[in-house]
């Protein structure tokens, strides 16, 4: 509606109301009243005019679509620079016409715009052959030349005698980094540390089923820390325990009996002592006084008697173990001839 002007009502209108900003005006010369709208000045219409003209222009720069990274790349882009670390998948990033997802209706699957399996899964795009290469010559300057020395397992394993294992994985998830990869197991042959025979025994006690008799290999397995380097660290620390502790000697182990022991021990035992006393008196029968212990205790009927004996306490009675300590005993007594 018109804006109402002062001037004009004070010659031929004549104002009967105002309320709210509306003005209710009746002629003088007797006719309809006429209501009119608030007046809005020519300032407050410029500025209505220059804000409509902005929002038109915010509106028209949101229409506009900008092409995506893969349609402006050069065709000798260098990819290390678009995937410089490990990140989620971008299709505007990749210029693949890679797919995937579940195909509805006997379809293709879904495109790699705004799919989101390609982004649930990690992938290696920054891992490629280009980007390896530049990871593997910057490392380059940091490393040393192997040991022309250690041109062998054997001697490897002679100067590194701890060998330590553990395990990457590489899996579909929704994440790279696997619970499993904190495992650390930790290998070392007993021989190859320095224990004597006290100590030696006393560690195979203390760590039970962890130490294989056929092989000599002590395996520590730790994995109760949330990260490798933990596990590691927690590994070291209770093989040096274990090794101090093997060494120490307690008071009670001192009244260990025969029957105590962890394995049979020939030497003072009372087998040995029975087959001196069996051999001299036999020598002592046949006239033989020239002949001491110690040659007795070398000597080769001895020496497979010991052997029977010992298998057949430590391994326990097999077949085997009974025939060879049979055979034994009838040198020891030299019985050949019975059956």
């Amino acid at each position: 509606m018109a804006a109402v002007s002062g001037a004009a009502l004070a010659g031929c209108w004549v104002v009967l109301s105002r309320c709210r900003g509306m003005v209710v005006v009746a002629p003088r010369f007797g006719a309809a009243a006429y209501c009119s709208a608030p007046a809005v000045s020519s300032k407050e219409g410029q500025q209505g005019e220059a804000i409509a003209g902005r929002r038109g222009r915010t509106q028209q720069l949101v229409r506009s679509h900008i092409p995506p990274r893969t349609e402006r790349m050069a065709v000798d882009q260098d990819w290390t620079s678009v995937y410089p670390t490990a990140a989620v998948f971008k299709p505007a990033s990749v210029p693949l016409p890679v797919r995937m997802g579940y195909p509805v209706k006997r379809g293709v699957p879904p495109p790699k715009e705004g799919n989101l399996e390609l982004l649930k899964i990690p992938n290696f795009l920054h891992l490629t052959p280009p980007a390896i290469k530049k990871h593997c010559a910057a490392l380059k300057d940091f490393c040393t030349e192997w040991p022309s020395a250690l041109d062998s397992d054997e001697k490897c394993e002679q100067h590194f005698p701890i060998e330590i294992e553990t395990t990457d994985y590489v899996s579909s998830g929704t994440s790279i980094r696997n619970p499993k990869a904190r495992v650390v197991t930790l290998r070392v042959k007993l021989s190859n540390l320095n224990l004597d025979d006290h100590a030696k025994k006393k560690l195979v006690k203390l760590v039970g089923e962890r130490y294989c008799k056929d092989t000599d290999i002590l395996t520590i397995t730790t994995d109760r820390c949330p990260l490798r380097r933990q596990n590691y660290d927690y590994g070291m620390h209770l093989l040096t325990v274990l090794y101090h502790e093997s060494w120490k000697t307690e008071m009670w182990e001192s009244e260990k009996a025969e029957e105590d022991m962890e394995e049979y021990i020939w030497e003072n035992s009372r087998s040995e002592k029975n087959a001196l006393d069996t051999l001299l008196r036999i020598n002592a029968s046949e006239n033989v006084s020239n002949v001491t212990k110690e040659e007795l205790l070398a000597s080769d009927v001895v020496k497979n008697y010991r052997n029977s004996v010992i298998a057949l306490k430590n391994e326990g009675e097999t077949e085997n173990n009974m025939s060879q300590y049979k055979e034994s005993v009838k040198k020891l007594l030299n019985i050949q001839a019975l059956p």
